[in-house]
């Protein structure tokens, strides 16, 4: 049987990102992010999984190390809340380093929601996306998953416009990130 997923963007969708994040002991999650994790995946049997660009290792900023030590905190924080993250996607490379075959796991492409559904038995149809950028809404559109922008950097309704009139418009635009779990929620509970 086929799983659902609730994918996620990483750095300002579930932590605090003050820029290429390397020491784990700095990681904080935002709020209602282990309540909404907890609902999703103890009350709902939703799969947890992240798709994050991690730019910064091709940039010489951070360390594969890096990025895998912070994942391990992010989840031994949710493991406090009852939550954890079934597993990690992280695209390392950037186009302006590295050469197009490289960077075809770079957000928005849909290759880590792929690579991930495929990996997990995950149907897609009946999955989501929560991230706080532009190219998140566009990976899950890509993908074929609902979207959620979760406006945590308080995008102005010009970059929202910008998606609309793109023909990427987010299914659900929220500030409040346990808002956007209880819409996963809502919706899931109708299909």
């Amino acid at each position: 049987m086929a799983h659902r997923a609730v994918f996620l963007d990483r750095d300002n969708t579930l932590i605090f990102d003050p820029g290429y994040l390397k020491d784990s002991d700095s990681v904080e999650l935002l709020p209602g992010v282990a309540e909404g994790l907890n609902l999703l995946k103890n009350q709902y049997n939703f799969k947890l999984i992240v798709v994050s660009n991690q730019s910064g290792i091709t940039r010489g900023l951070i360390t594969r190390e890096d990025v895998e030590k912070v994942n391990t905190k992010i989840n031994n924080l949710l493991s406090l809340h009852g939550a954890s993250i079934d597993s990690f996607y992280f695209c390392p490379y950037h186009p302006d380093f590295d050469s197009s075959e490289k960077t075809v796991c770079r957000k928005p492409s849909p290759y880590m929601i792929v690579k991930a559904a495929e990996d997990h038995n995950i149907d897609l149809s009946g999955s989501y996306m929560i991230g706080d950028s532009v190219s998140d809404i566009e990976c899950g559109i890509n993908a074929g998953v609902m979207s959620i922008l979760f406006n945590y950097n308080n995008y102005s309704s010009e970059q929202i416009n910008v998606l609309i009139k793109d023909g990427k418009t987010p299914n659900f635009v929220t500030s409040n990130f346990l808002e956007a779990c209880n819409y996963i929620a809502k919706d899931y509970s109708r299909r």
